[in-house]
């Protein structure tokens, strides 16, 4: 009898028919409390202002630590509040609170919750792999056999050191014939690699590189870039004007390209919320976004916070986009798998 007692009502001694009655008994609260409408207010006022916030993330200015750039490098985590502001509203029993937390719970799904429906497809001609190594990578080795172990067709490595290319070339070379390093930014690919060369962003030394991937279904045009790192400072705010000069010019070089289709691998340093990258992202789309399941964070690899590192696409369908195992470094690697156009060929 004690046994049936305890399955009845559950390990907190609470049966379905107490907390049915605790439920009605809060709902008729509601509609009988004078006082529902006028509680809560200060909570309502934040809820609204979230939600602003939020929908007009776009129109908050720069001019000023690049607050706007900043503030949209972790735009959907904002939506964290949400839930803690409607436990609140809850505790305070306001109706008017309530209703306001459904403001910003629909702004935020309006914005972020495509990216909660798996888009994955299958098929496909191509898969790429794009992966910030680290300088300081204790297992450079390592990182290179995991990297190759994603099965991509095309590897895009970025932070790479003078001592460290050999450890990779050697690593790649049985998974991968062709490749070609420029700077600190490399290429790796089970296909033909012709026109391999620096791309200038602005940098006084070489960061980014373009070369043509000829495979069987046709050319890609394949960029890898290492868009300069950004700060948080007290005094100076969002240190970024660096990135987004070298993200101006990576946009116009990329503008240029005679191929029709394209892809861009690299660590950008910035999401696809972020203002600042409007040269390259107004041109390109995200692999993530049009064929991946989730936000697909790649930084810090320790507890992933946000997408800096990005497989963006020109004239290429997206099939699916995954982020790969933690490799050691500080980023996480991301692929993505590619169907290019007829014209490709």
């Amino acid at each position: 009898m004690a046994q049936a007692y305890m399955t009845e009502t559950g390990s907190d001694g609470q049966g379905p028919d107490r907390r049915e009655s605790r439920l009605r008994s809060l709902l008729t609260s509601l509609r009988t409390d004078r006082g529902v409408w006028r509680r809560g207010i200060v909570l309502a006022v934040f809820a609204l202002l979230l939600a602003l916030v939020m929908a007009m993330h776009a129109r908050i200015p720069n001019k000023i630590g690049n607050l706007g750039s900043l503030l949209e490098t972790f735009l959907p985590w904002l939506g964290l509040a949400v839930p803690v502001l409607l436990v609140l509203a809850l505790v305070r029993k306001s109706a008017t609170a309530l209703l306001a937390v459904l403001v910003p719970a629909i702004v935020w799904a309006n914005l972020f919750g495509g990216l909660l429906i798996d888009r994955t497809g299958s098929g496909g001609d191509l898969t790429v792999a794009t992966h910030n190594v680290n300088a300081d990578n204790p297992d450079p080795s390592g990182t290179a056999r995991a990297v190759a172990a994603s099965g991509a067709d095309v590897v895009a490595l970025e932070e790479l050191t003078t001592s460290a290319v050999p450890v990779y070339e050697k690593a790649l070379a049985s998974t991968y014939k062709y490749h070609s390093v420029q700077g600190t930014v490399g290429l790796w690919s089970k296909y033909p690699l012709s026109g391999a060369a620096p791309v200038d962003i602005r940098l006084g030394w070489t960061r980014a590189m373009r070369a043509t991937v000829t495979a069987p279904e046709g050319r890609l045009a394949v960029y890898v870039a290492h868009l300069p790192s950004v700060r948080v400072k007290m005094k100076a705010g969002f240190t970024a004007r660096e990135r987004d000069r070298s993200a101006d010019a990576l946009g116009a070089a990329i503008s240029h390209e005679k191929l029709p289709d394209v892809a861009l691998l690299g660590d950008l340093n910035g999401t696809m919320n972020d203002r600042a990258l409007t040269a390259v992202t107004s041109q390109m789309r995200s692999t993530q976004g049009a064929a991946g399941g989730g936000f697909g964070f790649s930084w810090p690899a320790a507890f992933p916070m946000a997408r800096i590192d990005q497989i963006l696409v020109k004239g290429v369908d997206p099939v699916t986009s995954w982020t790969l195992p933690d490799t050691g470094s500080d980023h996480l690697p991301i692929a993505a798998r590619v169907k290019l156009s007829a014209t490709a060929s």
